[in-house]
């Protein structure tokens, strides 16, 4: 079961970066819980979560498989990384944008951590079973 850290937590970050690709080959579900951690922030900036894919863990798909809106505060964000359908993919890693404006320093500055968790597929299953249980 992969649970794991792409960005540590408490880490400072002040400009747009990427993780370290995660090797995601061992796992037994498709679907990952992608969490964005904003422990600290300051007024007039915001922070993007994107994720991206790779099958060799060098060239990166052009586009993002998930995408967080922008955001301003301090929170937990999850986003829902479901691969089922990209079966190639072996690596992921995260991207983050940030940006500042208004008075002062334009210098973004966040205290944030991403933490990667492998969804059961249990879980997805029963999930969708009481989805389809929902709609009788």
């Amino acid at each position: 079961m992969i649970d794991l850290f792409l960005l540590p937590e408490q880490t400072v970050i002040t400009s747009n970066g990427d993780s370290a690709p995660a090797d995601i080959s061992a796992a037994n579900s498709r679907a990952f819980l992608v969490t964005l951690s904003v422990t600290a922030i300051i007024e007039q900036e915001s922070i993007e979560l994107s994720v991206f894919v790779s099958d060799d863990g060098t060239a990166w798909d052009a586009k993002p498989v998930a995408a967080s809106s922008q955001k301003f505060y301090v929170g937990e964000y999850p986003l829902l990384v479901d691969l089922s359908q990209n079966s190639e993919a072996r690596f992921l890693r995260a991207h983050w944008d940030v940006s500042r404006w208004g008075r002062g320093s334009t210098t973004p500055h966040f205290e944030a951590s991403v933490r990667l968790r492998e969804v059961p597929s249990e879980l997805l299953q029963n999930q969708a079973s009481l989805e389809g249980a929902e709609r009788r």
